[in-house]
């Protein structure tokens, strides 16, 4: 039987529910390619949790609160430093790893982040596959400083006088498994020496142990040694960063005291939890880019011996994944693994 009139095309009989169907899949599939960018329009919904894997008063601490008042003042909501402390900075990084993927907890993550879990197998979280990244903030160099006590003058004379006495030389940390500890043991490996570490609950016993005397040598971050490198009372040997610090003009990068492709850096990067939306991070990325192109910020890093390093998400991703890489190599061929921090 022929349901259509002599007027009517066959191929229009039934195609009001289809075209119906098809109406409704279109508005279901814009819905959802329009709600990400609607969900980053209407972030942050609440306060946002910048969590700081250390202590109130140090260094990440202070970055973490300038990131904070940054973002806060630009998209007029709060942005809040909680500190979580503990395991070289392990149980603040675990707290973030299990919280809700929204935008609303992050990590600042500095150089413990990657060396840490490097070290420790037990640290309880993967800086590449329990995080999304947001952004770099920050980097810069360490520096290599002897006490005055030392004979060099150079990065190769302290390596010479190491080789002539293995075991006799130390150096101090500020503790196993942070930078300046598996920083000091790439040097070793690099330059096939052997100098003993002196682990230390921070850096700043280790400071006073090396104005003492009873450290021959370590390694901190400019703005932690500067101001004993310019009175005298230590010697800087080299920076590691890729080229020379403005604060220390006349310290020698890596490269030119004789160690080429030697360069380890200081970092404050934020990351999310895996599964942020990507909307989100991106806004937070362009957010801090912009924070970071303030004169106060400018002013504010450069006096610590830091560059400004925002770039894009994948960008941070992939220093992760290499600083990482680096300080595996680093343990293994160091037989560095431990239980505990």
């Amino acid at each position: 039987m022929d349901w259509a009139s002599p007027s009517t095309p066959k191929s229009a009989v039934f195609c009001g529910r289809p075209r119906r169907r098809t109406l409704a899949w279109l508005g279901a599939l814009v819905a959802g390619m329009a709600a990400p960018s609607l969900r980053a329009a209407a972030y942050p919904e609440r306060a946002v949790r910048i969590v700081v894997p250390f202590a109130a008063g140090a260094g990440t601490d202070a970055m973490g609160r300038l990131i904070a008042q940054q973002l806060s003042a630009q998209m007029q909501a709060p942005f809040v430093v909680e500190n979580r402390t503990g395991a070289s900075g392990a149980v603040g990084a675990q707290a973030v790893a299990r919280s809700l993927a929204d935008g609303h907890t992050l990590l600042l993550a500095a150089a413990p982040f990657t060396t840490v879990p490097a070290v420790l197998p037990t640290a309880g979280y993967d800086p590449l596959a329990d995080f999304d990244p947001v952004g770099m903030w920050a980097t810069g160099p360490l520096v290599w400083a002897v006490g005055a006590q030392v004979p060099a003058r150079t990065l190769g004379e302290f390596i010479e006088l190491a080789r002539k006495r293995p075991g006799y030389y130390n150096y101090g940390s500020a503790g196993v498994g942070g930078v300046n500890h598996l920083a000091l043991e790439m040097l070793k490996a690099r330059t096939r020496t052997f100098i003993t570490h002196i682990p230390y609950r921070g850096i700043s016993q280790a400071v006073s142990d090396t104005l003492g005397g009873q450290i021959h040598v370590l390694t901190g971050t400019v703005p932690a040694l500067a101001p004993m490198i310019r009175d005298g009372r230590l010697r800087a040997l080299a920076v590691t960063g890729p080229r020379r610090t403005p604060v220390l003009p006349e310290v020698p990068t890596m490269a030119e005291a004789g160690l080429p492709d030697f360069v380890v850096l200081n970092y404050f990067a934020l990351v999310a939890p895996r599964g942020t939306p990507s909307t989100i991070r991106e806004r937070l990325n362009r957010e801090m880019g912009q924070a970071a192109q303030a004169a106060e910020v400018k002013a504010r890093l450069a006096a610590d011996g830091l560059d400004p390093a925002v770039d894009t998400p994948q960008a941070l991703a992939a220093f992760l994944a290499q600083d990482l890489a680096m300080w595996r190599d680093v343990v293994k061929r160091q037989n560095l693994s431990v239980e505990a921090l």
